[in-house]
Order: C-alpha cells, then sequence, then structure tokens
C-alpha cells in the first residue's frame, strides 16, 4: 500500500509546489480540488491545506467540511489554509492594515513543537496574504510570530493540527524543508519509499492490469523525454503490443524525422515512422491565431492516429507521454478554480469518432521526476538530456501564419542554436532553449546593399519543471558568435535578439 501526502487545492499559485516538496522527501503526493473530496484515499498519512487567492471573510470562498480528516490523520494548514482553520474555531481573521507579502523572520520560535524541530530562531519565511489572523479562537494555541504577524504558526495541542501563515515551500522560506519533513515524515511517520524504482515496479504492475491480455496500444514518439519514458514503460508491461508512431508533421526540428528514428533503433521498441508535414502545413494554411494553431495540430494529430489505429489490429488504447504541467497548464492545478493558461495538444481526451481508451503513465509526474524515472529504466542519457520540446512543434515558434519558407528560415536558425550550445558546453546547462520568428521585418546592410529580412529571437531558460523558468545569463561573446553565424548562414535573416524574460510572467514559449 503506497503512502501518500494529500493536498487540498484551494486555488494557490503555489499548490504544485507543495506537492513537488513533499515528492523530494520520496513520499507521493496528491492534489485534489477541495470541492472534490469525499474520503481519504487508502495510505495518506496527512492532508495539507493549501493557500487561495479567496479570503475566508468572502461569500462563497472555500470552506471544505474536514470531517474524516480532523482527528484521522495529521493536518496542515498553509497561509489560506490556516486562516480557515482559525476561523472555523471561531477565531477572528480581517484584512491586513498593509498586505503581509515577502520576507520575514519567524520569532518566539517554540523550537520543541514537533513542526518546528531543528528550525532557528530568525529563521526567514515568505509571507504572502492580505488577511491576517487577529485571535485564534479557544484550544489553540500560538508556535512561531513574526514582528508583524503574532499568530504565524500555530496548532491545537489536543489534536495533530497545525496552521502556519507563511509559505514553507517557496525557496525563500530558507528553513522550509525541514518544516515539510518534520510534518512529512516526523508528524505523519511516512517512511519515504516512493522511489523510481518503486514508481515502475507499481506503475508496470498497474498498466498490466488496466490493458486487456489481448489489447494493442498506439502510442506517439516524439523522441522526447516524456513519450520515450512512458514508451518505455507500456513495453514493459505489454511488449510488442505496444506500437510506437513517429509523425513528422512537418514542424520538426531539422534533420529530427531520421535521427529519431535511429535513436530507437537498439530500444527494441516498435516504431513506425509516418510522414504527414503536407498535411499539417495544408491544414494550418492562414492561420495565426495561437489556440486555433494548437488546437488545428492537435485535432490533425488525432486523425493520423485515427488512420494509424486501424492498420493494427486490436487496437483499443492510445498512449500519450503527458505530464502533470501539461495538465495543469491546460485545465488548472487538478480541474480546480484557476485559470486556463493554454491547450495542450495531448491533453483533454479524444473526439467520439476516435475508438480508443487514453493511458497516460506519467500524468502525475513532473519533469525532472520524469527523468529520474527514465534512469531507473535505463534509458540513455542522449534522450534523457534532451530539452523539453513543444509537441506542436516549430508552428508556436512561428508568430502569425505558418508558410513552408517560415519552417525552413526557422529549421535552420534553430539547428544553429542548438548545436552552439551543444559545441560551447552549454547544452546541459539550460533546461529549454528554442527561437522564435518574429511577424516583423527589419532594416539591415549585408556587403554595400541594403536588406529588409526577418528578426529572430532566441530563447533559453533554467527551470525544473516549466512551473516557472529563468532566461539564461549565457556568455556574451557566445551569444555574439552564434548572432553571427545565423545572419552570414541563414538567408532570410538579417537580426538576431535575445529573449530575458522569465517565467512569470512571460511562458516559455511565445505562444
Amino acid at each position: 500500500m503506497r503512502e501518500s501526502i494529500l493536498i487540498l487545492d484551494f486555488g494557490s499559485q503555489y499548490t504544485q509546489l507543495i506537492a513537488r516538496r513533499v515528492r523530494e522527501l520520496n513520499v507521493y503526493s496528491e492534489i485534489i480540488p477541495w470541492h472534490a473530496f469525499t474520503s481519504l484515499p487508502e495510505g495518506c498519512r496527512g492532508v495539507v491545506l493549501s493557500g487561495s487567492p479567496h479570503s475566508v471573510r468572502e461569500e462563497g470562498s472555500p470552506k471544505p467540511s474536514l470531517e474524516g480528516i480532523e482527528g484521522v490523520v495529521p493536518l496542515l494548514g498553509v497561509c489560506y489554509g490556516a486562516q480557515y482553520l482559525a476561523a472555523r474555531n471561531g477565531g477572528k481573521v480581517e484584512a491586513s492594515d498593509s498586505r503581509e507579502y515577502g520576507r520575514a523572520n519567524l520569532a518566539h520560535l517554540q523550537g520543541e513543537d514537533p513542526l518546528l524541530k531543528g528550525m532557528s530562531q530568525g529563521s526567514q519565511v515568505w509571507m504572502s496574504h492580505g488577511d491576517t489572523i487577529l485571535d485564534l479562537g479557544p484550544g489553540l494555541e500560538t508556535i512561531c510570530s513574526t514582528s508583524d504577524v503574532t499568530y504565524a504558526g500555530f496548532r491545537a495541542p489536543d489534536k495533530d493540527v497545525w496552521g502556519i501563515q507563511f509559505h514553507p515551500e517557496v525557496w525563500h522560506s530558507t528553513e522550509g524543508p525541514i518544516l515539510l519533513k518534520n510534518f512529512v515524515m516526523g508528524i505523519c511517520g511516512c517512511e519515504g519509499a516512493w522511489t523510481p524504482d518503486n514508481f515502475v515496479e507499481g506503475t508496470v504492475a498497474q498498466l498490466r492490469a488496466d490493458i486487456g491480455p489481448d489489447d494493442r496500444v498506439i502510442l506517439g514518439l516524439s523522441g522526447g523525454v516524456d513519450s520515450t519514458v512512458a514508451a518505455e514503460l507500456l513495453h514493459r508491461a505489454i511488449g510488442d503490443r505496444l506500437h510506437c508512431i513517429f509523425v513528422d508533421n512537418g514542424l520538426l526540428r531539422k534533420n529530427e524525422f531520421d535521427q529519431v528514428l535511429h535513436d530507437y533503433q537498439d530500444m527494441g521498441l516498435n516504431v513506425r515512422g509516418v510522414r504527414a508535414g503536407g498535411r499539417f502545413l495544408s491544414e494550418l494554411a492562414g492561420q495565426s491565431d495561437p489556440e486555433t494553431k494548437r488546437k488545428t495540430i492537435g485535432r490533425v494529430f488525432i486523425e493520423v492516429f485515427d488512420e494509424a489505429s486501424h492498420q493494427v489490429d486490436g487496437a483499443r488504447w492510445l498512449g500519450q507521454g503527458t505530464i502533470y504541467p501539461d495538465v495543469i497548464e491546460s485545465v488548472s492545478a487538478t480541474g480546480g478554480p484557476s485559470a486556463t493558461i493554454k491547450s495542450h495538444h495531448n491533453v483533454g481526451g479524444l473526439p467520439d469518432f476516435m475508438k480508443l481508451e487514453v493511458v497516460e503513465p506519467l500524468r502525475l509526474l513532473f519533469k525532472d521526476e520524469v527523468r529520474r524515472v527514465g534512469r531507473a529504466l535505463g534509458i540513455k542519457e542522449r534522450i534523457l538530456g534532451r530539452h523539453p520540446f513543444p509537441g506542436p512543434g516549430l508552428a508556436i515558434r512561428i508568430l502569425g501564419d505558418i508558410t513552408e519558407e517560415k519552417v525552413r528560415i526557422l529549421q535552420e536558425v534553430d539547428h544553429i542554436w542548438i548545436q552552439g550550445l551543444r559545441d560551447a558546453g552549454l547544452y546541459d546547462d539550460v533546461w529549454q532553449a528554442g527561437v522564435i520568428l518574429l511577424p516583423v521585418q527589419s532594416v539591415g546592410v549585408m556587403g554595400d546593399e541594403r536588406t529588409y529580412e526577418n528578426a529572430v529571437a532566441l530563447r533559453a531558460v533554467t527551470s525544473t519543471d516549466g512551473m516557472t523558468a529563468d532566461w539564461c545569463h549565457l556568455p556574451y561573446d557566445f551569444l555574439a558568435k552564434v548572432s553571427n553565424d545565423i545572419i552570414n548562414k541563414v538567408r532570410g535573416v538579417n537580426r538576431v535578439v535575445y529573449d530575458i524574460s522569465s517565467k512569470p510572467p512571460a511562458t516559455i514559449e511565445w505562444e
């Protein structure tokens, strides 16, 4: 039975960070919307109430019943979660005189409390709330404060219930990992057995149980980390009943179709390549809206697989390399109150005409977790270390409409950019890199001639899971060389810029 920590999501931007911090302790964490909770899952050792953009004073704000949780397993309220616990206990929560946002330092820290064990007086924490607790109500005791927040942390001494008004999951809370470990391992008694090896063993067993003994699975292979790890898990579960298809949508990187097929030759996977670039480009002709382009590519992608499924006798399933950030950005944290950022081509199910069920072995994993699982599976580093590449391919790196000539230009520029990172020994220092073909032209001079050609933007970021990202501080001389190579070698480009935006507020891709 797998031990776990359940996180009730009230819509906080930090909810996924709580899940990641718990998983870093080798303990599985599951996020569900607060309104979807019915009972504790088997193996649940504790519950965390997340933060929220709402106020407990608002009519209609999240107010879950804690029946079946309180008194059954340890409970930790974070920010809004803490304020809800206090208000529910008869305490008083009011708007702060000034918004409590940013760094603070803990004082009056009760080091003997099991939640704070090993933390330092004056420990830096991160505050992010507009309300504050003015009265805890009966039966709750303060365990720490800050200069501005009297009830920064509290507990119910007769219950395993704690509340904190700061965010231990963010990097700015320097001893946040200690607090979370105290809760997960100390108070909840988790052993930390959710390792990549155990994930592989459990997932393969579940796949064998879910997929019928005569069923066949079709999987869209891209050459990237996610689809490769998903394919290897399925291959271990059902062997040659897995049929991998790699589609050339005409929007891949230069020479990528042949390179990907070559990389899989020694993995024992049943892989077939399908060239469908003309079909995708024809359907995309004249389309410039980012969401329309994504949806068109998703539709054609599914049509290609529907046709392929008819060529595989007994095909019942469509395997996909969907990972957690895909799901989060396409819907919300888990279908909760967050807003949609953008659509992902492999999220959201299949149309009725396609008689396949979806199987997603990696749906609840972050990117770094997928790589760790891939290493446990023995997948070669050339594939595991490959930068993420968007499912819609270069279409969402060409701003505006798509033409064959624009694709050619972008492929050439992208090849110089990525190969340049490899040659300079910088590729592994970058989480994701790409080039954006801008919908503008600029004046330039080449030789004695005036030019009026395209501008491109180089993008390189560091990240762990794609949820947040910072732009890479690459050497100036390297950027200068790449810019010079692009302008001299790619017909149609006379200007190169470097994108220094971080996520948030910008996304990693421009569309």
